[in-house]
């Protein structure tokens, strides 16, 4: 998650499917980004340009700009801002990182749990930019059969299949998974798309899009499958199996009523295949943007940083956002300190802007609270435990197989990771990563009762194999959805949402609103096409310094054209 954590979608590239054929020339060698279709906007080039995001005019350095939430959104949003020499004001109700939220365990504060965002493709690039910007060390994440996963176990109504490469699985699978490759290419023209994102073609990118748009835009991600001719052929019992267990990340049956759109831009972006994770732990990333001191700012000196220009901590949680009548906005904080500024981006999950925070309604047009009200939630849950070295590589000498393995099951549990940094060390068993539905049978229990439930599932998939023997420490879990601040993981659009998604998303561009809706700019992974990843939160960090540049008076650099300048020509169409 997107949060910013990962939105759990099946990849149709990713390790059970059958590999396609070898690329043969230079665009198809060149690899997948989360080149968004509906905005394809080359973020990573535009971070990578030698003549950087643009300039203000030198008499507003200094000027206070106010950026509530600081999670990764907000941050790069408050860096990038603090670079071209404005003030960044951050406001946050809890802690820096958002749904980047690492977990110590209190034993062993070295060992930790990524209670969010955990797992990040490489085909983000914006986010990387920052990941190597920082000299944050990454990971390989064991994924269900990926190269650093030693074993994987899929157990479906009773039966268990243990391997270790996705050629040892029983041919159901693969068919399983030759039905939704030929049904992504048959009925949404998945290589052709993957290859005009390999090449940056954005007219192509939008020609494909614009063209499944309003086919796809009121189905849900079932309806396209049970449609297909591939899982019609192949029936039920593949489409049951592609929805509990899947194949990549796992299986995805909680994002079945959800819009097949959601599905499509994380599987033509390569977002559910080859994730790494973050050393350390996610939140470190967040930690270090809010630390770090830039070397080519414009009016801070030498070892400014965002801390440093915080007097080491953020402000605090926000009641109340309105206008004064000299047209600034006015940003309260819950206990009563005001301030006005002259711009704000609010980062925040979008639905506590009517729920936690009394937002003066005349700030955006009524279509636009709309957009924001109808937004859907999908919950989250997931339970670490800490456990003594990394057992599960103990060799069964009757079976010759690990003793416990990466396991995807259509029990309570769904999906269990083994997380480890070697041989002689304290190991994370993540026991259960669950979604809507299956993340709502927890929400009632606490961690013990979490932990005991899912140690009899696993103890029917495992038997004899003693799990909790080797368990230290007290457990660590989260239902996302309980935490006042998120109400959820992320956002992920129901059928015939892709309007209130448009709304969200191009806000930042502000010329075609009255005065009186102008200086307010949203932004989160929430904002994105791509919700749930933190790439989403990147870009919409990045349109949100473009639109307060542009309201300040300020501008793109001459070779190095903005989101907002771009937005017209390649930005989200119609359907109305």
């Amino acid at each position: 998650m997107t949060t910013a954590t990962e939105l759990p979608a099946p990849d149709p590239s990713s390790t059970l499917t059958v590999p396609g054929p070898a690329p043969t020339t230079d665009a198809e060698a060149a690899p997948i980004t989360m080149l968004n279709p509906d905005f394809p906007f080359s973020y990573d080039h535009y971070l990578a340009h030698p003549d950087g995001l643009g300039s203000v005019p030198p008499a507003l350095y200094g000027t206070e700009v106010a950026v509530v939430g600081a999670g990764l959104s907000g941050l790069v949003t408050a860096y990038e801002l603090m670079k071209l020499g404005l003030r960044p004001v951050v406001y946050e109700a809890d802690q820096i990182g958002g749904r980047l939220r690492t977990a110590s365990f209190p034993s062993a504060p070295g060992v930790v749990a990524d209670l969010g965002g955990m797992r990040f493709p490489v085909s983000g690039k914006a986010f990387y930019h920052y990941v190597d910007l920082l000299g944050l060390d990454t990971q390989d994440f064991p994924n269900p059969l990926a190269p650093v996963t030693s074993s994987t176990v899929i157990e479906l109504a009773g039966q268990k299949h243990y391997a270790e490469t996705s050629d040892e699985l029983p041919p159901f699978f693969r068919e399983v998974a030759d039905a939704w490759k030929a049904a992504v290419n048959d009925g949404a023209k998945f290589q052709e798309m993957q290859q005009a994102i390999r090449s940056r073609d954005t007219a192509r990118i939008k020609e494909l899009w614009n063209e499944l748009l309003p086919l796809m835009d009121e189905q849900t991600f079932y309806g396209f499958i049970a449609g297909s001719e591939s899982f019609k052929e192949a029936g039920f019992a593949h489409r049951e199996a592609f929805g509990q267990v899947g194949f990549g990340t796992g299986g995805w049956d909680t994002d079945f009523p959800n819009s097949i759109l959601e599905i499509l831009r994380v599987v033509y972006t390569d977002a559910d295949d080859q994730h790494r994770l973050i050393s350390g732990g996610a939140q470190r990333l967040p930690e270090a943007l809010w630390e770090h001191s830039p070397s080519d700012m414009v009016h801070w000196p030498e070892g400014t940083s965002l801390a440093s220009l915080h007097s080491g901590a953020p402000r605090g949680a926000v009641g109340k956002i309105h206008r004064d009548a000299n047209g600034d906005l006015v940003v309260a904080e819950r206990w009563g300190r005001e301030a006005s500024y002259p711009a704000v981006v609010t980062t925040c999950q979008s639905w506590l802007l009517s729920t936690r925070i009394h937002t003066e309604e005349a700030l955006f047009p009524a279509e636009l609270w709309t957009a924001i009200e109808r937004s859907h939630y999908m919950q989250s849950s997931k339970t670490f435990v800490m456990v003594d070295r990394p057992f599960w590589k103990d060799i069964d000498p009757d079976t010759g197989r690990e003793v416990l393995s990466m396991t995807l099951t259509d029990r309570l549990n769904r999906a269990t990771y083994l997380l480890d940094e070697g041989p002689d060390k304290p190991a994370v068993i993540l026991l259960s990563y669950t979604w809507n539905d299956d993340a709502l049978k927890w929400l009632a229990l606490d961690a013990d009762e979490r932990v005991e439930l899912m140690l009899h599932s696993l103890e029917q998939i495992y038997p004899g194999v003693d799990i909790a023997s080797h368990i230290v420490g007290q457990p660590i879990t989260v239902s996302w959805e309980a935490d006042p601040n998120f109400m959820g993981a992320f956002k992920a659009n129901l059928p015939g949402h892709y309007r209130y998604q448009q709304r969200l998303f191009t806000h930042f561009k502000q010329d075609k609103l009255p005065e009186s809706q102008r200086g307010i700019f949203l932004a989160g992974d929430d904002v994105s096409f791509t919700a749930g990843w933190a790439e989403g939160a990147v870009t919409t960090g990045l349109n949100a310094v473009w639109g307060v540049v542009n309201h300040l008076g300020g501008t793109s650099a001459p070779g190095n054209p903005g989101p907002g300048e771009l937005l017209d020509e390649i930005g989200p169409i119609s359907l109305d």
